[in-house]
């Protein structure tokens, strides 16, 4: 009751006590029960039916995985399907992930990353129903909100019900950047959405059936266990790190702002002790920090730069000191490292645009535009998403509610 008050008085009041909700609930970050941890909310549907899990090394009810939790319960789990990165999350980005019995739970394990990213026909035929849970960090081009589409298609197709164990989103407290011109649809951008969309796994899943985005417009049959005691600006810090290149939370708050160096000619420390915290190269002629790439199996396999030295910046302190009150992409770092790089011709890869979802970012740096003149660019389609948006959002927004006219 005392929330629901505070939240309404933030509404009337708008921005101007945003912060003091952020302080209040600081040291309380972590006191959200995922929807994993809600079991009596999916155990009962489990009982007597053949299961699939969508899982990998975040899908843990504290100290114990889903697949362990749900056999000492005597649930019938038939196979295990996995993301990019793996069942294990042991998998570099980008390494095709291979089907295969895990040694430990005896499980067969089907990859949804590679060749094949769709559940079979033939494999739903085992099943009754499938779970989907697994930890997201909230932009466009992390890719298990492109495994979540092909997954409700799947179940869509064969009539299959797909239950949702919610999990809040680290970037889940703002929304920005370039939204998506489906016309660079790929798997690092399936949906019409900024980079940053601020839904968690649940919300989106909603978003992909209302909006009609899966094939012919199929909808699936949801059951999505919702967070307990979360809304939006509560911040979350992961328990476990969602992908091997995103260790800390600093990495994960600076993801949505660096990921675009993956399509230009920079590192961004893969294969060192700080990857997703810094940019660099060896002709860099910006910064004074130096790091060596290595190549780490699982981690960092043959990474840019490979026993080469770089130059650049290292972000950990942005990462951890300003990024969790930023509330947007900063694309400083970008504009900065293309105006004094000392050969434009190959600053960028075809990969760019498929990250930004459009091929306006990229000209737009190149013709010297401003960080502001650039924001203002995406602020129509911006305030067109956050207007659908909130048609599926499960989580009080108390920003969005401050911007309601």
């Amino acid at each position: 009751m005392k929330k629901l008050i505070f939240i309404k008085l933030l509404s009337k009041y708008k921005r101007s006590l945003w912060l003091l909700c952020f302080l209040l609930n600081l040291n309380l970050a972590n006191a959200q029960k995922t929807g994993a941890e809600q079991t009596g909310n999916y155990l009962p549907l489990l009982k007597n039916k053949k299961v699939a899990l969508v899982v990998n090394q975040t899908s843990m009810l504290g100290n114990v995985h889903l697949v362990d939790f749900l056999k000492s319960k005597k649930v019938n789990i038939q196979f295990i399907f996995a993301p990019e990165h793996g069942f294990r999350g042991d998998h570099a980005a980008g390494e095709n992930v291979q089907s295969a019995l895990d040694a430990k739970t005896k499980l067969p394990v089907y990859s949804l990353y590679g060749p094949n990213k769709k559940p079979k026909a033939a494999q739903l035929a085992k099943v009754d129903i499938v779970i989907f849970d697994i930890q997201d960090v909230g932009a466009r081009f992390y890719t298990y909100i492109s495994t979540l589409h092909y997954v409700m298609e799947s179940c869509a197709e064969q009539q299959k019900l797909l239950i949702i164990l919610d999990r809040p989103n680290p970037n889940g407290f703002y929304i920005d950047g370039p939204v998506l011109d489906t016309a660079f649809k790929s798997f690092v951008g399936m949906h019409p959405v900024p980079v940053v969309h601020g839904c968690t796994i649940g919300e989106y899943a909603q978003m992909i059936n209302g909006e009609g985005w899966l094939k012919n417009r199929i909808k699936c049959r949801l059951k999505i266990v919702k967070v307990q005691d979360y809304y939006h600006q509560k911040r979350y810090v992961l328990p476990v790190k969602p992908s091997p290149n995103l260790p800390n939370m600093s990495s994960i708050l600076l993801y949505p702002s660096l990921c675009f160096f993956e399509g230009t000619s920079y590192s961004l420390g893969r294969g060192t002790n700080t990857p997703f915290e810094c940019v660099g190269k060896p002709e860099c002629t910006l910064g004074n920090y130096t790091f060596t790439p290595v190549s780490i199996p699982g981690i960092a396999d043959k990474p840019p730069y490979e026993g080469q030295l770089c130059k650049g910046f290292l972000l950990s302190d942005y990462g951890n000191n300003i990024a969790p009150f930023q509330n947007k992409i900063n694309l400083f770092w970008l504009l900065e490292f293309y105006k004094n790089d000392i050969n434009k011709s190959t600053f960028f890869t075809p990969f760019f645009d498929k990250l930004a979802g459009t091929g306006q970012l990229r000209l737009q740096i190149i013709q010297g535009k401003t960080e502001e003149e650039i924001r203002k660019s995406w602020q129509p389609a911006l305030e067109q998403y956050r207007k659908m948006r909130l048609k599926y959002i499960l989580y009080t927004d108390v920003r969005e509610m401050s911007d309601e006219k």
